[in-house]
This record gives C-alpha cells, sequence and structure tokens, in this order.
C-alpha cells in the first residue's frame, strides 16, 4: 500500500538529494528576471562576435560574370567589377553597385551595409544625417553610420570588461587567499600596502600616462587592471580568514596535507560564493569606466568604435538627438543586465534559501 507523500517534504527531500550547485543553478534560474537577463545578454555578445557579417560595407559574397568573389575576406581591386583604378573597391560607389548585380550577376550583402569607420561619399544628405532607410540610427559628424559603431562599440565592452573582470578577480583572489590564509605579519603588511595602494589618484596616473604613451585598449587595461583587484581582494580575504579556522579545514590539516593543497582544494571552492556575486557588478563597473574615459578624450583613438566617443559626440552635437539617444540606450541597457545578473546571482547563492 502506497503512502502519498506530502508535496512540501517531497519538495524538501528532492532539494536535499541534489548538489549545491545545481540547488543554486535552481534558484537562479527561479529569478526570471536574472536568467533571462543572462541569455539576451549573452545573444546580445554572441551576435557582436560576427560584427564583421552583420555590420559591414563589403558584401559576403558577389557572383560576377562568372566568377565568384568574397570581398569580405579578401581585397579586390575596382577594376575586377569594370571600374577604372587598381585600387580597393569602394561597395558604397553606386556605378559598382549597379555593376555586380545587373543581369546574372548578384550579391549578398550584410544585413547592415556600412562598418564602423565607412564614409559613405554619395550620401544624399548632410553630416550628422537623422535616421532614415538608408542609415537606420542616422550617421555622425563625419559620416559613420551610428549602427555599426554601436555594434562595434557593444563588443569592444564587452569584451574590455570581461578581459578587466578576468584580471582583477585573478589578481583580488591570489593576494586576498595568501592574506587570509597566512595571516599574521603577511596580512597586516598585505593590508598597508593595498591601503597606500589605493590612496593614490588613479584619475591623475591615467591622464600623465595618456599624455606619455598613444592611447590604446591595452594601455587602459593595464593601468586599470592595477588599481581594479583590491575590493575583490578584500571580499576573498574576509572568506578565507572565516574559513580557515572550520572544521573541514583543520581536518585537512591534521591529515598533512600542503597550504596550497588546503587553499586551492578545500578553502577556494568554499569561498567562491562573494567572488561569483561580484563579477556582473566589476564588469559593469569596467564598461562604465571605459565609457568615461572615452569620453574625456583619454581612451581609445577616436577612430576606434566606442560608446564613450559617441556620447561626445552627442554632447558636441546636441541638435543631432539620435547620437546621444541611441548610445545612451546600448549604454543604460547593457549597464541593466548586468546588475540584474548580479542580483540574481546574489540571491542564488545565498544559501539560507531552500
Amino acid at each position: 500500500m502506497s503512502v502519498d507523500m506530502n508535496p512540501a517534504v517531497e519538495a524538501r527531500a528532492l532539494s536535499r538529494s541534489l548538489s549545491p550547485s545545481r540547488r543554486a543553478w535552481l534558484r537562479f534560474k527561479a529569478d526570471r528576471r536574472g536568467y533571462w537577463s543572462l541569455w539576451i545578454l549573452a545573444v546580445l555578445f554572441g551576435l557582436s562576435l560576427f560584427a564583421e557579417i552583420l555590420s559591414n560595407d563589403k558584401p559576403i559574397i558577389v557572383r560576377y560574370e562568372g566568377q565568384t568573389y568574397f570581398p569580405l575576406f579578401k581585397t579586390y581591386p575596382e577594376a575586377t567589377f569594370g571600374g577604372d583604378f587598381v585600387t580597393p573597391t569602394d561597395y558604397l560607389d553606386p556605378f559598382i553597385a549597379e555593376r555586380i548585380t545587373a543581369g546574372d550577376n548578384w550579391a549578398i550583402y550584410p544585413p547592415n551595409r556600412y562598418r564602423f569607420d565607412s564614409l559613405n561619399y554619395f550620401a544624399p544628405s548632410p553630416n550628422p544625417a537623422a535616421p532614415s532607410g538608408e542609415n537606420l540610427l542616422g550617421t555622425d559628424d563625419r559620416g559613420r553610420d551610428i549602427l555599426a559603431r554601436l555594434i562595434y562599440g557593444f563588443r569592444i565592452s564587452v569584451l574590455f570588461g570581461l578581459a578587466l573582470t578576468a584580471i582583477g578577480m585573478a589578481l583580488g583572489v591570489l593576494t586576498g587567499a595568501l592574506q587570509g590564509y597566512l595571516g599574521g605579519k603577511v596580512d597586516l603588511w598585505g593590508q598597508r600596502l593595498i591601503e597606500i595602494w589605493g590612496s593614490m589618484p588613479e584619475l591623475y596616473l591615467l591622464i600623465i600616462f595618456a599624455s606619455l604613451f598613444e592611447p590604446g585598449i591595452l594601455v587602459i587595461l593595464v593601468l586599470l587592471s592595477l588599481f581594479g583587484w583590491m575590493g575583490l581582494s578584500d571580499y576573498v580575504r574576509a572568506e578565507f580568514l572565516r574559513n580557515r579556522n572550520l572544521e573541514y579545514a583543520l581536518a585537512a590539516r591534521a591529515m598533512g596535507l600542503s597550504n596550497s593543497q588546503i587553499m586551492w582544494r578545500h578553502l577556494l571552492p568554499n569561498s567562491l560564493t562573494p567572488v561569483i556575486a561580484f563579477l556582473p557588478f566589476r564588469m559593469s563597473g569596467a564598461i562604465l569606466a571605459l565609457t568615461s574615459l572615452d569620453f574625456l578624450g583619454l581612451g581609445v583613438p577616436p577612430t576606434t568604435p566606442s560608446l564613450g566617443e559617441l556620447l561626445s559626440q552627442g554632447k558636441n552635437n546636441l541638435d543631432a538627438w539620435w547620437i546621444s539617444l541611441t548610445t545612451f540606450g546600448v549604454l543604460v541597457g547593457t549597464l541593466m543586465l548586468l546588475i540584474f545578473i548580479g542580483e540574481g546571482l546574489r540571491a542564488a547563492l545565498d544559501t539560507r534559501k531552500g
């Protein structure tokens, strides 16, 4: 004779049979806002990785006079398609566009027919041009397509945020783990050095180095990495200080395991909760830092697609509302998605929840 189990009791029994990571994932999945924010950001970032295919001024494939060409991957002279010169083909030229689509010829273009640095010398409107069928989000003050620059700029911002977060995580976990586990003089001197290093004027150093070196992503990444690890280091240090005296750590030490084995095999996996919850917020801070530096002219070169550079253009061209409005929307949307993901992770890693 079977006895029906109470649904609440059955749910608790099922929860106990799951691993901690599986329970955390189910809690995160139950947070619909954070879960769908992760999916949306992942899809948008995945699409931006193929920006050259989605937004480019060169056709993907051209079939011209019985021959197949791949302009997206190889440069062809204008004479190849009936032009007069041996210079690289300008596929925005109406003459070239007509030649490669006349008769039996055909071409497959990207969905957006502009690259981030494309200049359309045959545009019918002066720059900056308002949104139209030719440029869906308009052009900037140099005639470059806003949609293309947003796609490429979004990719650079997310990649920069991921790189800076990864470097900060590695340095923060290493320094925090050593201070928290070893304690004593290592912890004391480490905290004093962090206090001294953290008191240095980061913005002034960025201005000085921007005047000494040519602006670029690598320079900004190195400079921000020098300061971006200290906040995470404090979290990891606190977790290691708490966990090093728990029973499982004492048992591992009694079994003769080395300090490195105890730290990386036992303490670190049980100290990752604040680290994981911290990552989306750190990444949003990295994106905002890059945007701010680009806005001030201390970031990437002007030719590089950047959200900060577009915001600066919007400030200088207040009548061209489409520049600042669309860029602000992309920036705020990205930061909101990261914040929702971070809040979902923080709730999912709360072990007090079932």
